[in-house]
């Protein structure tokens, strides 16, 4: 077989061309925003090529998975569900803890998150049950109580360690039913369910959590003084499940708290992320001070991953970040056009699934830089650097790459006929 350009870069062209402009904003943002990383470990080229690195993976794997038939993809459903149910349990009983969170299993010494496999598993998992259960009137009457059986219990294991992604995949959830043709009424119970649920959490974190200021995110004492009557184990257990309640008052707490605050008065060690994303934002202007001119990447923690936004902004200014909030938007337009072509239900829910994880946590990413949104802890997709979780966000690109490749298409008369 002869292997050309054309062999290898297959599929849908706009997604490609998406995906490059992407990376190189990455390879461009991550280069500039890592001097945190180049000054504790004297390699000025370590984190670009560590990171270059991962994008290089990352390809050769979306290259692989775009070559796959979509309709295989339904194959590895259930032991995709085995693995990441597993691997959510080991990481509440055992987990690596980074930042305080502990989110990171090591297999074969390879570091990942559970729960960046757990998302892609339940929107693949979702997309198999409502294609399968479409009629011509719809969709049957037990799909929503399918949906949540085999998504709730998985949701349920990412809440305790990662609140966000648990609720970026909830809302990833419940797209996928309304666009799947679940019952209105199904889904504005469960909307009303998850608000009401949501808010008995929100009292509980109030009322557990300690807001402390500057406090060590590892220190698992202060929960546990505040469970009275309780035995040593009992406060353990409980602490174990909600050492995180701290951690998520002081973040609902600042974002709450809209007081006017002198620049004089502003605490920058107590709220280094915001105030620093903040003057990154507001001195960048309409062009930005240029790649590599950043001043906040010395001093906003996570400036080349969650942050990684306000430094696109200041050094590509607000043209930039637009460019880059258009690229995801063009993203899921384009893969709602590969959808729309679809002839059969499965390869169009899933690239749709995909394209909704991809593009709702980039919003979220971006909300938070610019101070819409509560810190989360969410990195932006295809830039941010990151390891495994680079690389399975590729995989998904890969994958719908594949259904524009191999997925049956609508015949001209099928599309023409729905047009009319």
């Amino acid at each position: 077989m002869k292997i050309s350009i054309g062999n290898i870069f297959k599929g849908d062209k706009v997604i490609w061309m998406i995906f490059f402009f992407l990376c190189i904003i990455s390879l461009i943002e991550v280069f500039s925003s890592s001097s945190t990383l180049t000054y504790n470990k004297p390699n000025y080229w370590g984190p670009i090529l560590k990171h270059g690195g991962i994008l290089f993976v990352g390809l050769v794997l979306m290259v692989v998975v775009q070559n796959i038939d979509c309709k295989y993809f339904k194959i590895a459903t259930i032991f995709l569900i085995i693995f990441s149910a597993l691997s959510l349990l080991w990481v509440l009983a055992a987990g690596q803890t980074t930042n305080g969170a502990q989110r990171w299993v090591s297999i074969l010494g390879i570091q990942f998150q559970p729960s960046e496999i757990a998302k892609g598993t339940i929107v693949l998992a979702v997309a198999q049950i409502l294609s399968a259960m479409q009629t011509e009137n719809g969709t049957e009457e037990k799909t929503f109580k399918y949906v949540l059986i085999v998504s709730c219990p998985l949701i349920f294991l990412i809440f305790f360690e990662n609140f966000s992604t648990a609720a970026l995949i909830s809302l990833v959830v419940i797209c996928m039913m309304f666009y799947g043709g679940v019952s209105l009424k199904k889904i504005g119970r469960l909307v009303g369910f998850l608000a009401l649920t949501g808010l008995i959490i929100l009292s509980l974190v109030l009322l557990i959590g300690k807001d402390n200021g500057v406090k060590n995110v590892n220190d698992k004492n202060n929960l546990t003084e505040q469970v009275e009557g309780k035995t040593k184990k009992e406060a353990n257990a409980i602490e174990k499940l909600f050492h995180r309640a701290d951690t998520w008052k002081g973040r609902i707490l600042k974002f709450t708290d809209r007081k006017d605050v002198s620049p004089e008065e502003f605490d920058l060690n107590v709220d280094a992320q915001v105030g620093y994303s903040n003057i990154a934002i507001a001195s960048s202007e309409i062009v930005g001070k240029g790649p590599g001119n950043s001043e906040a990447r010395d001093l906003l923690p996570q400036a080349f991953s969650d942050f990684i936004y306000a430094i696109i902004i200041e050094e590509l200014g607000l043209a930039g970040g637009i460019f880059v909030m258009f690229l995801y938007i063009f993203l899921l337009w384009r893969s709602g056009r590969i959808a729309d072509r679809c002839a059969n239900n499965f390869p169009a829910f899933l690239v749709m699934g995909l394209a909704l994880l991809l593009v709702l946590q980039a919003m979220f990413n971006m909300m938070v830089a610019v101070g819409l949104a509560p810190v989360t802890g969410q990195p932006l997709p295809l830039i941010s650097k990151g390891g495994t979780s680079t690389i399975i966000n590729c995989i998904y690109i890969g994958a719908i790459l594949s259904v524009s490749i191999s997925a049956k298409r609508k015949s001209s008369t099928t599309m023409g006929s729905k047009l009319a």
